[in-house]
């Protein structure tokens, strides 16, 4: 009897898969922000490799093997001594504060309460003006899936989007708040 060919559909990948993927890397790196870094770098890497799938396993076992390399990968570059020393904090990209911090050297902790209480404000009130900027798709989409935690099914049928679209305004909305934090916090 033969057997079925199993062939890749990405355009389902993050409806059947995201959660448990992101599940999946969440108990491997105790923090969610990484975690559904990995998986995002999992699916792009996946998306970019389509054409190597042999149809050997399912959709998901090839998936989950990505995500374990990424996840390999992330622990190789935190602890090794050149990982640590590459991973930067980067605060200026020009001018005359241009530089950044080796992520060894940032200061671990501040010792004042009070301190710490009104810069976090601060912070919140710059990401919340940073994240109005976005264009409106966008922050919709930003606030859902990231502040609001809604599922991605939720928000695909809530917008009429597609969940590869989702990832994309994702993706986009990350790099503009990184850009806008960049030009209006780090740098005041």
């Amino acid at each position: 009897m033969p057997q079925e060919e199993i062939t890749l559909n990405p355009d389902k990948w993050i409806d059947n898969y995201a959660d448990y993927l992101f599940n999946y890397a969440v108990v491997r790196v105790n923090n969610s922000d990484v975690a559904k870094d990995l998986v995002q770098d999992a699916f792009f890497a996946a998306l970019k490799s389509a054409k190597n799938f042999q149809g050997k396993s399912t959709e998901r076992t090839w998936l989950v093997s990505i995500l374990k390399r990424k996840v390999i990968d992330y622990y190789r570059k935190i602890n090794s001594k050149k990982g640590k020393a590459e991973v930067r904090m980067n605060f200026y990209d020009d001018g005359e504060n241009e530089g950044s911090w080796l992520e060894e050297r940032v200061p671990q902790s501040w010792n004042n309460e009070t301190e710490k209480d009104i810069e976090n404000l601060e912070l919140k009130k710059q990401l919340d003006t940073c994240i109005d900027n976005l264009p409106e798709k966008y922050a919709l989409v930003f606030r859902m899936k990231t502040i609001q935690e809604f599922e991605t099914e939720e928000i695909c049928k809530e917008l009429d989007i597609t969940a590869s679209n989702l990832w994309v305004i994702i993706h986009r909305a990350r790099t503009q708040l990184r850009k806008c934090m960049e030009d209006n916090w780090f740098n005041n």
